[in-house]
Formats: C-alpha cells, sequence, structure tokens
C-alpha cells in the first residue's frame, strides 16, 4: 500500500488485515513492526485518542521532550532533516504520512538523552516496570547476540533502541550501571553502521 494512504494507525488494517500469523502465540521469538502497530491500535481503543496524541502526553511532556513527535510528512518543522535514499531521492514517498506504534517519530539527539533520563527515573512510566523493561524476556535470533526486553534490546549490560527505513537509521545506547548514553542518527537507510562497532567498542 502507498504511504501517503497511512495517516491514522486504523488505515494500518488495510495492510495487516488477512496477513496469518508468523507461528503460534508463545512458540518464540520473532521481532516484528506489526505487532507493534496492533498495540498502538489496542492503546488507542483503550485510551480513546489517537496514539500520537498519547505518545505525547504520556512520554514527551513527562521527560521534556519538545522537539520530538509524530510529525506529518507534508508538515515538517522547518528544521527537520530530510531522509535520502541510496539514489539520493528523497524518502518522502517511502514511509507513511505519519509514524505509529512502529516507528516514525522525529527527534533529536538531544531530546534521546532527556528520554532516558526520564525513563530511568521512573517519570514515564513506574521504575519497576523500567526493571521489566530492561530485562531479558525472548532471546533474539540464533545469530543474534542480543536479547530482547519489553521494547528495547538488551546488548551486554546496555539497554538498546534500535530503528531504521528508506532513508533514515537510529541506534541509542544505554548503561544503566555506568550511565554511558551514546545516540547515532543519520538520514541514509545505512548511515550509522560504520559508527556502531567503534561506539560499543570506546564506550562499552
Amino acid at each position: 500500500m502507498p504511504g501517503h494512504h497511512l495517516v491514522n494507525t486504523e488505515d494500518y488494517l488495510a495492510v495487516l488485515r488477512d496477513v496469518p500469523n508468523k507461528f503460534p502465540a508463545g512458540d518464540h521469538f520473532s521481532y516484528c513492526n506489526s505487532g507493534y502497530v496492533v498495540l498502538a491500535l489496542i492503546a488507542e481503543r483503550l485510551s480513546e485518542c489517537s496514539f500520537q496524541r498519547l505518545v505525547t502526553e504520556q512520554v514527551l511532556k513527562p521527560a521534556g521532550m519538545t522537539r520530538t513527535g509524530f510529525f506529518r510528512f507534508d508538515d515538517l518543522p522547518g528544521d527537520a532533516a530530510l531522509g535520502y535514499l541510496d539514489d539520493g531521492r528523497t524518502n518522502i514517498f517511502m514511509a507513511p504520512v505519519r509514524g505509529s506504534g512502529d516507528g516514525g517519530a522525529f527527534t533529536t539527539v538531544g531530546d534521546v538523552q532527556k528520554f532516558w533520563a526520564a525513563l530511568m527515573a521512573g517519570k514515564i512510566v513506574p521504575q519497576h516496570w523500567v526493571r521489566q523493561m530492561i530485562s531479558p524476556q525472548s532471546a533474539g535470533p540464533p545469530a543474534h547476540r542480543m536479547h530482547y526486553g519489553w521494547g528495547v534490546w538488551l546488548d551486554g549490560d546496555a539497554v538498546v533502541l534500535d530503528g531504521g527505513d528508506h532513508g533514515v537509521s537510529f541506534r541509542s545506547t544505554f548503561n544503566p550501571a555506568s550511565r554511558r548514553l551514546w545516540t547515532a542518527v543519520s538520514n541514509a537507510s545505512r548511515g550509522i553502521d560504520p559508527l556502531i562497532p567503534r561506539l560499543r567498542h570506546l564506550l562499552f
């Protein structure tokens, strides 16, 4: 489905409807973007407000993340960076009009630092939930060195937020014990790839 048809979370139902499960529930672990879209739909129906507004009120505002949001591609802030494809075109026709549960937020490295501070301080969810979030819940794929918590990857003692799409790549890694943090963002699909092993070696 063309990205310009995906404006609201409900619009994703046309994509997800009738897609079979990858395997029976509880059988094993596999990361799945669609699962987070379904989770966003559940959150919308329970809260009776849009997922984007819910994240703004429950995450961004408590964390003081004033430069982050689920902006529409046709109504971006003037200082927003455009993503670029390998052939030099922008990614505007490759992504949904506005992000949802599977990603698509615009942010800055400064706001990501605020997110980690607020999360670890219990300002977003209670700290006992944070401890569950950053504890191994599932093993990653056999060839994958990391485990998965609740919405985060776990790389040894470090907690990892990771994402990417056409024309964008992102990783932020925080070690709760040492309080060390690094965040890499790029407006190219594989832009941060050369940085990851170097940053991991230097900081962890």
